[in-house]
């Protein structure tokens, strides 16, 4: 995450981050998720009494800065988020980070340039993107990114599942609904995000197995660091 920030801040980001117990409002109804939607189930959500979620994304940190604020801003927004997610492949709990921006002239092709200037970054200057079509209800268009496997370089393995890309997060341009609720004119301004897990970058750093021996707190991994 230190160095995560220093990049971004280095594009001219601001930090903020939010509460990880949080209102339903912040986290579904005002990114255009409301209560009958669909993609609530494609979250796993932990809920708590009092209406209030364990945040399975750090997306609410951007209404609540964006209701904050007057444009033009870039702001990124790390954190721990929370799924109900058991599988071996998954933890619970892991970090990630939200970054996005709006002005009145923003692209797709500024998000793509923004995402491979922080690709480039974190894991080379020969790092390999590709974005596939996907959906959101918080962006249109949307998309997913892969950065090509660092392993075996496009031929595929195990950790890329044969592909030779490795998933690292979703991205697109601000639906308008979002920015109406945040009371940001969407005929005036336009706005991208992203949101990436940072634990597939750590695993690929540092050659580890598996993702909950970030979590576990075995003395014998804690000692290389």
């Amino acid at each position: 995450i230190r160095e995560i920030t220093t990049a971004f801040s280095a594009m001219g980001f601001q930090v903020v981050e939010g509460p990880e117990v949080e209102w339903d409002y912040y986290n579904f109804e005002a990114l255009n998720i409301p209560a009958d939607h669909p993609a609530r189930d494609m979250q796993d959500t932990f809920w708590v009494e009092g209406g209030h979620v364990l945040r399975p994304h750090t997306s609410p940190v951007q209404i609540r800065a964006m209701k904050e604020r007057d444009p033009p801003f870039a702001i990124i927004a790390p954190g721990r988020v929370y799924r109900h997610d058991l599988s071996p492949r998954h933890s619970p709990m892991f970090a990630q980070v939200e970054g996005f921006v709006v002005d009145t002239d923003t692209s797709f092709a500024d998000l793509k340039g923004v995402l491979y200037a922080f690709a480039r970054f974190m894991l080379g200057e020969s790092v390999e993107l590709r974005f596939r079509s996907s959906y959101f209800p918080f962006t249109e268009p949307s998309a997913e990114m892969d950065f090509g496997c660092p392993l075996c370089g496009g031929d595929g393995c195990g950790t890329c599942s044969k592909t030779g890309w490795i998933e690292w997060g979703g991205c697109g341009m601000i639906h308008p609904k979002v920015l109406e609720n945040c009371r940001i004119d969407p005929e005036r301004y336009q706005g991208f995000a992203f949101g990436m897990g940072l634990e597939r970058v750590a695993m690929l750093r540092h050659n580890l197995g598996h993702i909950r021996l970030l979590y576990d707190g075995d003395v014998r991994v804690l000692e290389q660091f």
